[in-house]
């Protein structure tokens, strides 16, 4: 999301300055992309793609989009209907410059659309050789049992993975989805794993930062800065100090101690951010240490279930 129109963010990267992060990547042996549709109304989709076609052969990299928010006005340009979906991969495929998804993803849940009707017309962009797997992002447990379960019912393909919200500040997912994942293989890649910039150690209790991602994210506020939240973060900063690392590295390498873990997935701002958040892969934190980063967190509401509309981004 991070790269693409700065014109639709105030935090966004163009295109050349968006090609030093994936260089970077690349040197670090990073090999999983992932954007959707809506992120930059599409312009997100053709500069990743462009950049990926200029850098790599295709089999050399994974490359993840996701469907259901509109990128244009329009009753039929959302959801999770046949008709959305199949137009909606065709655009994307068309934007990317590619001939295929690795992982095509539906964004949220739709409630208006039959579950059958989706997975039906998703199975067919795999027969059709568009897409590769399928993952989900964002629903309730019960929801995504609904899915699979459908999905066996129905001989479709079956979801492979979860891109839910999941860090050290919301933690959720622990009681129903993760369990649920876990037991059905499904591979987990949390969006926002470092909330959208709170557990980086930047924020305090008087100032978000003066980033233009700190000033200008509306949905962080809606999100984040409870009280519990700087409890946790007080811990994970006592973590970093201990262990000479910064916070943003051991709230990554906390996600990597929890079962069925395969790729949180990090928008960074910074080309100095990757060599950071890389080194998180090699980080082994003891079992005093993660006791000390989770007791302090508190039971939240829901947050990332809810539909909201693109200019909550």
């Amino acid at each position: 999301m991070t790269y693409g129109d700065p014109a639709w963010r105030s935090y966004i990267l163009g295109e050349q300055e968006s090609r030093k992060h994936f260089e970077k990547a690349f040197d670090l042996g990073i090999n999983y992309f992932d954007t959707a549709d809506m992120y930059s109304n599409g312009v997100s989709e053709e500069v990743t793609g462009k950049i990926l076609r200029e850098m790599a052969s295709r089999d050399d990299y994974v490359l993840a989009s996701k469907v259901f928010f509109p990128v244009a006005e329009g009753p039929n340009r959302g959801g999770l209907s046949r008709k959305h979906i199949l137009a909606a991969c065709d655009a994307s495929l068309a934007r990317l410059g590619e001939d295929y998804l690795d992982l095509y993803q539906i964004h949220r849940w739709d409630p208006h659309t039959p579950i059958e009707e989706t997975l039906g017309a998703l199975d067919s962009l795999i027969q059709a050789g568009k897409v590769r797997y399928l993952g989900a992002s964002s629903m309730g447990a019960w929801q995504f049992a609904k899915a699979l379960f459908t999905a066996d019912r129905s001989q479709c393909h079956r979801f492979v993975s979860m891109q839910n919200h999941y860090n050290l500040i919301y933690r959720e997912d622990e009681r129903e989805m993760i369990p649920l994942c876990l037991d059905q293989g499904i591979g987990l890649i949390p969006w926002s794993p470092l909330g959208r910039g709170f557990l980086t150690g930047r924020v305090t209790r008087e100032s978000k930062g003066t980033t233009p991602r700190a000033t200008g994210d509306v949905y962080a506020d809606e999100m984040y800065y409870r009280e519990d939240d700087y409890s946790v973060l007080d811990a994970l900063i006592e973590v970093s100090k201990q262990r000479g690392l910064k916070p943003a590295q051991v709230a990554l390498a906390w996600l990597y101690t929890v079962p069925g873990m395969v790729a949180p997935i990090v928008g960074a701002s910074r080309v100095e951010q990757l060599d950071e958040l890389a080194a998180a892969v090699e980080i082994e934190l003891t079992p005093e240490e993660i006791q000390q980063l989770e007791t302090p967190y508190k039971p939240h509401p829901l947050l990332g279930h809810e539909q909201p509309t693109p200019r909550d981004f």
